[in-house]
């Protein structure tokens, strides 16, 4: 039985990597409870060019059974040209599936979600691209024209004022719309995933108490900070209101199943950026074939995988902290500094991508083969 629920967790991994690598959409995190709604709040400034507005969302903690509120903030996109496609949470049939964010050419489908600022539930209206410079529409954008110069205005008829502030797209109360062909297209096309700084922005706002959906009833101290992580600076927009009242239910944590496979304790995609951020590989337990010799040989090679793999990891972590050094030496700006993390981010996934299709491999060899039964794909 332990044999099939490891073949199920390296299965289960596998699919949420090569999601992942193909839209960086659906990731194994669903729940039965719906997320509050957006809040009320002002947008920050924009703090230089090439800077990109990626609206606040609702996020999910399972240590505490909880929402917490991601702050919107200005993020420096990774490439030009490249526009932020924001997470959304879509009904799946039976619970609520988070769909995360990512970076591309265009903007995808992001579940019809009004989050305001340009993002009024489809597309982008907040700015255009000529060539490697973002250009900003001031009708829908807090910019200061004294430090930002490429602006324009257009005016939308949708603007900021968010009538619906559902946060949610299907089921009972959702949003009800669907991806057009573009959006399909679009979900196709090379994409990024969060940079580093969204990453330790998201992390920063699970640590802290009072973004908790419990504790702040949907009404989060810090709405919005005009850089990631920026959350005691000045800037920062609290929530003005809550988008509805919120009663949170009781032990969410304890009664779903998170992640809808045998064992959470995988790795998630669009938050690891480095080796030693990922969990410990689950050791499978020793076949039982029925053929002592053959169980042996098995075993001896299921250690020697899990060796390679544990070297595979330290070697990958010992040359991303060189190129730390490296940076570091050359005192390099922010937007280097995050093309190197979004390099580290890729190399671990297509890492822990092959690692997986290893073990799922070795596992299905292992496997006591039975009259008239598939072998496990």
């Amino acid at each position: 039985m332990r044999n099939i629920l490891a073949v199920r967790y390296f299965s289960f991994v596998l699919v949420a990597f090569a999601m992942c690598g193909a839209a960086f959409g659906q990731v194994g995190i669903s729940i039965r409870i719906g997320p509050p709604a957006l809040p009320v709040y002002e947008q920050p400034p924009c703090p230089a060019e090439g800077y990109i507005w990626t609206p606040g969302y609702w996020a999910y903690d399972y240590d505490y059974g909880d929402y917490y509120w991601v702050p919107g903030t200005w993020v420096l996109a990774p490439e030009p040209g490249f526009f932020w496609t924001p997470a959304y949470w879509g009904w799946g049939g039976d619970r609520f599936v988070f769909h995360e964010g990512y970076w591309g050419p265009r903007v995808g489908f992001y579940g019809g979600i009004n989050y305001g600022y340009g993002y009024f539930g489809h597309g982008y209206e907040g700015g255009r691209w000529d060539h490697d410079r973002f250009f900003y529409n001031r009708s829908v954008n807090n910019v200061n024209v004294t430090n930002i110069h490429n602006v324009y205005n257009t005016t939308i008829v949708n603007n900021t004022t968010v009538v619906n502030r559902v946060s949610y797209n299907g089921g009972n109360g959702g949003i009800n719309a669907r991806p057009t062909p573009d959006q399909e297209a679009a979900l196709r096309e090379r994409h990024l995933p969060p940079v580093a700084a969204q990453t330790e922005h998201m992390r920063a706002a699970q640590g802290n108490r009072e973004q908790r959906a419990s504790v702040n009833h949907g009404a989060p101290a810090v709405a919005a900070s005009p850089r990631p992580g920026a959350f005691n600076e000045r800037g920062v927009m609290p929530a003005r209101t809550a988008g509805a009242p919120y009663n949170p239910a009781v032990n969410r944590g304890e009664s779903e199943n998170r992640g809808n496979g045998p064992n959470n304790n995988f790795p998630r995609p669009g938050n690891v950026v480095h080796p030693n951020e990922l969990p410990a590989h689950e050791r499978p337990v020793a076949p039982n074939t029925g053929n002592p010799k053959l169980d042996q040989k098995y075993q001896h090679e299921q250690e020697k995988l899990a060796a390679r793999q544990d070297r595979d990891h330290q070697r990958l972590q010992q040359k991303q902290e060189q190129d730390h050094q490296r940076i570091s030496r050359q005192s390099a700006d922010e937007g280097r500094r995050q093309q190197v993390e979004q390099h580290h981010q890729q190399q671990t996934q297509q890492l822990e991508q092959r690692h997986v299709q290893q073990q799922q491999r070795l596992q299905e060899r292992e496997r006591p083969g039975r009259p008239n039964e598939p072998r496990p794909h």
